[in-house]
């Protein structure tokens, strides 16, 4: 089953904006294959190269075509969504709405 969730990176020197992800849960087999789900392989075409980088127990999967044009904003991406999630997993992040997010924001 997918689910979208927005995911907001955010501190007091610097803010990112809203990623919007498609989250899916998919298992990898004895052979070692992994299945994209339908509805995230839509813009994929069979044979094209796909590249797989490994962020701790994180796996980020980009198109092999895309890659050189973004790689260093790719790498921070990886590298921030990490330690966001890090934070997130020691319940350091507080839940609120888009618009409580804008109004806490512009306190600064």
């Amino acid at each position: 089953m997918q689910k979208k969730r927005n995911i907001y990176i955010l501190s007091k020197t610097n803010l990112t904006l809203v990623i919007q992800m498609d989250i899916a849960i998919t298992k990898m087999s004895s052979k070692g294959q992994v299945v994209i789900p339908r509805e995230m392989r839509k813009n994929i075409h069979e044979g094209e190269k796909l590249v797989i980088i490994q962020n701790d127990d994180q796996l980020i999967m980009k198109k092999a075509s895309k890659l050189n044009k973004n790689l260093e904003e790719d790498l921070e991406l990886a590298r921030r969504t990490e330690e966001a999630w890090k934070s997130y997993e020691k319940g350091e992040f507080i839940e609120m709405d888009f618009d409580d997010f804008l109004k806490e924001v512009k306190k600064w």
